[in-house]
């Protein structure tokens, strides 16, 4: 179980104990729970963690894909200093990543893991199956596919994009019993390794970064890609550059989430968004970072694997062990593709209905945004359930765009370990 590691205080957790007090069950141990759990135990909060550490990371992205954030922009919230991107990399001797330098998954990876065993301690394999309110009214029940049942006095959901990836209808009905690498169609979400396709025709659809680098890392391992995209034209990001001068980062000033007063404004005070009308943070949610590559990527894109622009797929259907793909050209006109895998790198949607383990009772009790499938939040990330708590993409209706990212760990964590640290 847990272990006593810096920053942690198992005496103030025993003491909470010696009350009576449940323990505050985390569920997910990717950036945002393990930020939360490091959090809750330097307040002396007893708590349990469950989940895979880094798990995403590790089981939802290709080898070889890089992290699209600058190294400032990847720090887990630690609760004392020494837990950043660079503490990491200088403990192990490794030279210190600049804007200039795009981050490897694995180093994120193993960066999350030592975080971990730095400030977390214990995380239980788990797998959370029920989120049951208790029926003394105090608290809830969770349960986990090992068989144990655990008394929780707050749950914080922290499952990050598990379960939430977008595959449109237009190709889910090529998988009746869902999309997946063997399938015919599959989500970027789906693969740890692309090389299975060398020698095959993949059709990826969509603009973004997940798009475009799994575009180069089919085509690098020997596939035969192509990507089709709605937009006009695939958008770019600017190489990094060290030394602005002062007129334009006075113009354009700098965020975690790039450049614009904007992105500053929603990044410095996230909380403040949350009392935007529910239209206007929707709309902030979808439109503040629309897809576009990573500045690094482009090289090996443009001019290598081809890319269509103002395409949009309007059917699909088997033809043997074939896709035909019924596109819609710039002009209108109809054309038609085939190839042996469509991969869709279509995004994901919010949707609490995707969490399972969240009973009927407790989901239906859980008010939304309006117009939208995710949770409507107080200003300490706990929904209209008490005791339940939503943090990282799920709160980004709420508190805009920097949610969906690495750096808000340490806006959100914060929030809800005071938060739950008083109760």
């Amino acid at each position: 179980m847990t272990q006593s590691l810096p920053g942690q205080h198992p005496a103030q957790e025993q003491a909470f104990a010696g009350r009576g007090r449940p323990p505050v069950v985390v569920i997910g141990a990717g950036p945002y729970g393990l930020s939360v759990a490091a959090h809750l135990r330097a307040a002396g909060v007893p708590v349990r963690v469950f989940g895979d550490v880094m798990g995403s990371w590790r089981h939802a992205m290709a080898t070889g894909m890089f992290l699209k954030s600058t190294p400032a922009a990847t720090d887990l919230s630690a609760p004392e200093p020494g837990g950043r991107l660079a503490d990491f990399r200088r403990e192990h001797g490794e030279p210190e990543l600049t804007e200039l330098t795009p981050i490897p998954c694995d180093v994120f990876v193993r960066y999350g893991q030592w975080f971990q065993k730095r400030y977390v301690g214990g995380v239980e394999p788990a797998r959370v199956t029920a989120v049951e309110r208790d029926p003394s009214g105090a608290g809830f029940v969770v349960r986990a596919d090992d068989g144990q049942e655990t008394a929780a006095s707050a749950v914080v959901v922290a499952t990050g994009l598990n379960g939430l990836a977008h595959v449109p209808d237009e190709l889910r009905h090529l998988a009746p019993e869902g999309p997946g690498p063997r399938a015919p169609v599959s989500h970027t979400s789906h693969h740890t390794d692309l090389s299975a396709y060398a020698g095959r025709r993949v059709a990826v659809i969509g603009g973004g970064q997940s798009a475009l680098e799994s575009a180069a890392l089919l085509h690098e391992a020997g596939a035969e890609a192509q990507v089709l995209v709605r937009e006009r034209k695939v958008l770019w990001g600017m190489t990094p550059d060290l030394a602005r001068p002062w007129t334009q980062r006075l113009t354009k000033p700098a965020s975690p989430l790039g450049t614009g007063w904007i992105l500053a404004g929603v990044c410095a005070a996230p909380g403040g968004v949350r009392w935007f009308p529910a239209a206007a943070r929707l709309l902030l949610f979808r439109r503040a970072l629309g897809p576009s590559g990573g500045w690094w990527l482009r090289e090996r894109v443009v001019g290598v694997v081809p890319v269509h622009t103002s395409r949009r797929v309007t059917g699909a259907e088997l033809s043997g062990a074939a896709v035909r793909l019924d596109v819609a050209g710039p002009g209108g006109e109809r054309e038609s593709l085939t190839v042996d895998h469509v991969l869709a790198a279509t995004g994901y949607r919010l949707d609490l209905d995707a969490l399972p383990f969240l009973s009927p009772t407790v989901r239906r009790a859980v008010a939304c945004v309006p117009g939208s499938r995710a949770p409507a939040l107080r200003g300490t990330f706990e929904s209209s359930v008490p005791g339940l708590y939503f943090t990282g993409s799920l709160a980004a209706p709420m508190f805009g765009p920097m949610m969906r990212f690495v750096a808000g760990t340490e806006f959100a964590a914060g929030r809800i370990a005071r938060h739950i640290g008083t109760s």
